[in-house]
């Protein structure tokens, strides 16, 4: 096992620089964790980390390679995640003054399964999230590596992303952090939402542009 652990510390370097940058993952849990209750924001970062999992399994089954290699595998796969993103942005962008913070030892207005399903489904619809997961195991992780050490790598990205996110619920729902967004949560909503559909419009624009060259070199192959 020692002789994995420059590949697996590699893993981990890389995990945690992509878990940090600004993404669909991290506005929502900005979102959960200033909007909602500190359970519902602690059951969507749960939900985040179980996110990974999908992708390390498709990754260890091979699956990844194939939606690489597949175009229209993985347009769909975009569109889904555009798509999400969108349905989530709508409901931020509906906000209404008074209606978004919660204030301590209030009632929840969402339940915790809607709060971990929003976190699994805003990563495991990540498509971004799959071109970093196809990258690792198939550039960063030997394939000579046995499937349970690369499976232990999975289970550690998804604990460690978890952790994060974990770590800015808590942040964003210390009451002196909550305090100061109290008049004008549904404003930060709508910020959310607002960013969230930039991020969905994007994701259908890069779409749609790499399937032109697609459907424009076609008349002028001899195949």
């Amino acid at each position: 096992m020692h002789n994995y652990w420059p590949e697996f510390f590699t893993v981990a370097l890389v995990h945690l620089l992509a878990v940090a940058s600004p993404g669909p993952d991290f506005a929502v849990m900005i979102r959960q964790a200033l909007c909602q209750s500190r359970r519902n924001a602690l059951l969507t970062a749960t939900g985040i980390g179980a996110g990974i999992l999908v992708h390390v399994s498709y990754s260890l089954l091979g699956i990844g390679l194939i939606i690489q290699q597949s175009l229209l595998l993985f347009t769909l796969l975009k569109i889904a995640g555009a798509l999400y993103l969108t349905w989530i942005a709508i409901h931020c962008l509906r906000a209404k003054a008074g209606g978004v913070y919660v204030e301590t030892g209030a009632p929840a207005p969402q339940s915790g399964v809607a709060a971990i399903r929003l976190g699994f489904f805003t990563n495991a619809l990540n498509p971004k999230a799959t071109l970093f997961f196809v990258s690792l195991f198939s550039v960063v992780i030997s394939p000579g590596t046995p499937v349970v050490v690369q499976a232990s790598y999975g289970a550690y990205m998804a604990l460690a992303t978890g952790l994060w996110f974990t770590l800015v619920a808590v942040f964003f729902t210390l009451p002196a952090v909550r305090k100061r967004f109290n008049r004008f949560g549904h404003w930060l909503d709508r910020l959310m939402g607002g960013t969230l559909l930039l991020l969905a419009g994007k994701l259908l624009l890069s779409t749609v542009n790499e399937a032109a060259p697609q459907s424009g070199s076609s008349p002028g192959t001899g195949l």
